[in-house]
């Protein structure tokens, strides 16, 4: 069985991102693409169900005395002048 390909607006919207984002995920090699050339010099690329994932992975579940995941930074507040 062959396997499927998305175009770049159907894995946005799976992945619940925008266009420039799946752009994004491609050059960084997170993203896995087939190049289906249409002429010379253009292209038109795909993105196999699998390679999303890769991008898609459920988040980490923290443990007991494991550090937070994201990490809150406060700045003061230039309109806070004291």
């Amino acid at each position: 069985m062959p396997a499927r390909l998305l175009s770049i607006p159907a894995v946005a919207a799976a992945l619940d991102v925008d266009r420039r984002t799946v752009y994004r995920f491609i050059a960084a090699g997170d993203l896995p693409v087939v190049d289906l050339r249409t002429g010379p010099g253009r292209s038109r690329v795909r993105v196999p169900v699998a390679g999303l994932r890769r991008v898609h992975q459920p988040p980490r579940r923290r443990t007991a005395g494991s550090p937070p995941l994201t990490q809150t930074i406060s700045a003061p507040s230039p309109l806070n002048k004291e």
